[in-house]
C-alpha cells in the first residue's frame, strides 16, 4: 500500500472511530482540555465502566486520546490539539455547542492548594501555562514526554526570583514534569522545580497555609507579586 492510501485508511479509522456515538461523547467531554476517567466518561457516554473500557481502548489506538496514569487511576485526554481542530470543525460544520466543565471540588480546595510538595489548584495551573507563555518551561519529546525543561531564558528568570536551577538538577528527583491536577483536569508543574516555586511563594509570604488543610490562601501581598514577578492577575 502506498503512502497515500495507508493516510487514506488511517484517516477512515479515525473517522470511524470518532462516529460512534459513545466515543464521540467521551471525545467532545475532553475538548475542553481537562483529563477524565473512564469512569467518568462512561457517564458521560451513559455506558457501563467495561463497555467504556472498550470504548477508549479504541479512541487510544486510534491516536484520538492518550492516557495518563497517576496513582491509583487512570485520566484520558486528547491527543493533541490536532485531535480538538478536527472535533471543532465537525461541531462547526453540524452547528453544535458544548457546555464547560464545571468542578465539583470546593472552593478553598480549587483555589490554591499544596499537590505533596507543589502548587496545586487553580494557582498551580495558572503558573504551569503562564511559565510555558513565557517560555521558562518548555515541553519535553521522545522518551522524556511529559516533563518539562527549563529554557535559557527561565533560568535566568528563576535566579532572578532566588531559585538556582542549576542546584536542583543535582537533586535525586524528578526535576520538572506536568503533574494532572485532579480539580482543573489540567497540568500544574511538580517536581523539584514545582516544589521550589512552593518553597519561594511560602518564604516570602505570598501564600499561607490554612489550618490542617492542604489548602493555600494567596495574601494580598501574593496577588502584587505575581502580578508584578508573572503577570498574573489573581
Amino acid at each position: 500500500m502506498d503512502v497515500a492510501r495507508r493516510a487514506d485508511a488511517h484517516a477512515a479509522r479515525a473517522a470511524a472511530a470518532i462516529g460512534e456515538p459513545a466515543r464521540a461523547c467521551m471525545l467532545y467531554c475532553l475538548l475542553d482540555g481537562r483529563a477524565r476517567t473512564s469512569t467518568e466518561l462512561a457517564l458521560v457516554a451513559g455506558v457501563s465502566p467495561s463497555t467504556a473500557s472498550v470504548h477508549l481502548h479504541k479512541l487510544v489506538a486510534e491516536h484520538l486520546t492518550r492516557v495518563q496514569v497517576q496513582g491509583k487511576h487512570r485520566y484520558y485526554s486528547l491527543d493533541g490539539p490536532e485531535v480538538a481542530d478536527v472535533l471543532e470543525a465537525l461541531s462547526v460544520f453540524a452547528g453544535a455547542t458544548r457546555s464547560e466543565f464545571v468542578p465539583n471540588t470546593p472552593d478553598h480546595l480549587r483555589a490554591a492548594r499544596t499537590c505533596y510538595d507543589h502548587l496545586a489548584g487553580a494557582l498551580g495551573v495558572a503558573i504551569n501555562d503562564r511559565l510555558t507563555t513565557l517560555g521558562w518551561i518548555a515541553h519535553a519529546h521522545g522518551e522524556a514526554a511529559g516533563t518539562y525543561e527549563v529554557t535559557p531564558r527561565g533560568a535566568a528568570a528563576l535566579a532572578a526570583l532566588g531559585v538556582d536551577v542549576g542546584a536542583i538538577k543535582g537533586l535525586r528527583r524528578r526535576f520538572a514534569f506536568a503533574c494532572l491536577d485532579w480539580s482543573e483536569r489540567r497540568s500544574h508543574l511538580g517536581g523539584a522545580v514545582g516544589a521550589a516555586l512552593l518553597d519561594l511563594a511560602l518564604g516570602r509570604k505570598w501564600v499561607a497555609r490554612q489550618r490542617e488543610s492542604r489548602a493555600l490562601t494567596v495574601t494580598a501581598l501574593g496577588r502584587r507579586s505575581f502580578q508584578r514577578e508573572l503577570g498574573l492577575q489573581l
